[in-house]
């Protein structure tokens, strides 16, 4: 089992910038791939940036690419977030997520995720 942990959510104007972290815990491995989702209200699930454990490979979604960087700190075990250039429809309860076997993008089904912090960027 895999535990992960958001934090830095929060309240920002449009423009500004926000760093989240995830910090995982249990039967972690250099094998993971780790990633970002977002929830906003009334609307499915969407993927937004994925990494490896083990490798600096990183990818995002068309809609925050440019704006945020995923990177992780394999020494304390966690990802973060970095999000700039804020936009109210960045909006959402952004969820960690894990996986052992795939790498985690617009279709997959990671098998862990975390409870979720809430984004909220007003205009």
């Amino acid at each position: 089992q895999v535990q992960l942990v958001e934090s830095g959510g929060g309240l920002v104007q449009a423009g500004g910038s926000l760093r989240l972290s995830c910090a995982a815990s249990g039967r972690t491995s250099s094998s993971y791939y780790m990633g970002w989702f977002r929830q906003a209200p009334g609307m499915k699930r969407e993927f937004v940036a994925g990494i490896r454990w083990s490798s600096d490979i990183t990818y995002y979604a068309d809609s925050v690419e440019g704006r945020f960087t995923i990177s992780r700190d394999n020494a304390k075990n966690s990802v973060y977030l970095e999000m700039n250039s804020l936009k109210p429809e960045d909006t959402a309860v952004y969820y960690c997520a894990a996986d052992r076997f795939r790498p985690l993008g617009p279709y997959s089904a990671p098998s862990y995720w975390g409870q979720g912090t809430q984004v909220t960027v007003s205009s």
